[in-house]
């Protein structure tokens, strides 16, 4: 027995108060998500790289960026150089203006400032601080001349600090102040730091997963964050790669430069077992990739996704087929309840217990 025929045996339970009320909610709940909904397709057989605001900065940024992790050799395994340049190229032809990287990415800076050479103002681009004992304005100088360029589009706290680590968002401030960062950021992970992000006037961005297999934090707080007017920056679209579709249950990663080297094989079973629910998208979508990456693309409140590239045939599917196309209404329904049936998000789960139909 699934989650649903439990659901509907529970709704049965409740009486026809509580299934009218499970109703009442579900109809509310799937307005509020039409609001929120992008509705706006490319003509039907064409795929075209489209631009959003990057909250209230100015700029306008491609909706599929660039996540550079896998170009530095030590997120996704070992990879060439001069692939990575050319797929950075392919990605540019393709319409990506925005690229995303870190300091502890591995070379990813040092190969994007050899790539940018020429190039700069094409590109938008965004790096990280981690907490290097340097200090935030040392090692903004570091990587300013690892990326060959004299400021950085998005400087962004790699975590969110709280407490006496707060006094970072006042040097961050004064990095923007001195035209080192064109806007500042913060990347977070949960619906508590969103609250916390969205009550500080001074950041601009800020950067957070959101997947098929991750609804939350994003969805719990999808109306706050339409409100508050930052800019969005959707992480880990592709769930680290498993919502390619392509992995089995056996799958294995032994590179020890993979960061899934270290999943155990009951975390990559379960993985891949929670993306075969989500099959049904590739009728409309044409793939697990384009679907699973049109799905943050489908809420107006996201500014970019990025997603990881390290070679030309990844740039080709990330930018090629992606953008231009959003999913339609009725899939992000079922996708609403196939993510409650797999017990995805706390959302739900809350929801349900204020109908008494939590079980």
């Amino acid at each position: 027995m699934n989650r649903r025929m439990v659901l509907a045996g529970a709704i049965g339970i409740a009486g026809a108060a509580g299934a009218a009320a499970w109703m009442m909610r579900s109809k509310a709940v799937s307005e509020q998500m039409a609001q929120h909904w992008q509705p706006e397709l490319a003509p039907e057989g064409t795929s075209q790289m489209r631009y959003r605001a990057f909250g209230r900065t100015g700029l306008k940024v491609s909706e599929v960026g660039f996540g550079a992790w896998g170009i530095g050799g030590e997120g996704y395994g070992a990879v060439e150089k001069a692939e990575s340049l050319r797929a950075l190229a392919r990605a540019e032809e393709l319409g990506c203006n925005f690229v995303d990287t870190a300091l502890v990415y591995g070379d990813s800076e040092r190969v994007l400032g050899d790539f940018l050479q020429g190039r700069r103002s094409r590109w938008i681009v965004a790096t990280k601080f981690s907490g290097q004992s340097e200090g935030m304005t040392a090692t903004l100088e570091t990587q300013l001349q690892r990326l060959q360029t004299d400021a950085v589009d998005l400087y962004q706290l790699h975590w969110v600090p709280r407490g006496q680590q707060e006094t970072l968002f006042d040097e961050l401030a004064k990095l923007k102040q001195a035209g080192k960062a064109r806007s500042i950021g913060v990347s977070l992970y949960s619906a508590d730091e969103i609250d916390f992000i969205l009550r500080r006037p001074e950041i601009d961005a800020f950067q957070v997963a959101l997947s098929l297999l991750d609804p939350d934090p994003f969805m719990a707080r999808i109306g706050e964050i339409a409100r508050a007017g930052k800019a969005v920056i959707v992480r880990s679209a592709l769930r680290e790669g498993f919502l390619t579709g392509k992995y089995k249950r056996d799958a294995k990663f032994p590179d020890p430069n993979d960061q899934r080297h270290k999943w155990s094989a009951e975390q990559i079973a379960q993985t891949v077992d929670q993306v075969e629910r989500f099959r049904f998208l590739e009728k409309e979508a044409g793939s697990m990739v384009v679907a699973a990456a049109r799905y943050p693309l489908s809420f107006r409140e996201v500014s970019t996704v990025i997603l990881g590239t390290k070679s030309v045939a990844q740039a080709e599917s990330n930018f090629g087929q992606v953008p231009g196309g959003r999913l339609s209404a009725a899939s992000l329904e079922q996708i609403r309840d196939t993510q409650i049936e797999l017990g995805l998000g706390s959302r739900w789960p809350r929801m349900l217990r204020r109908l008494g139909l939590a079980l």
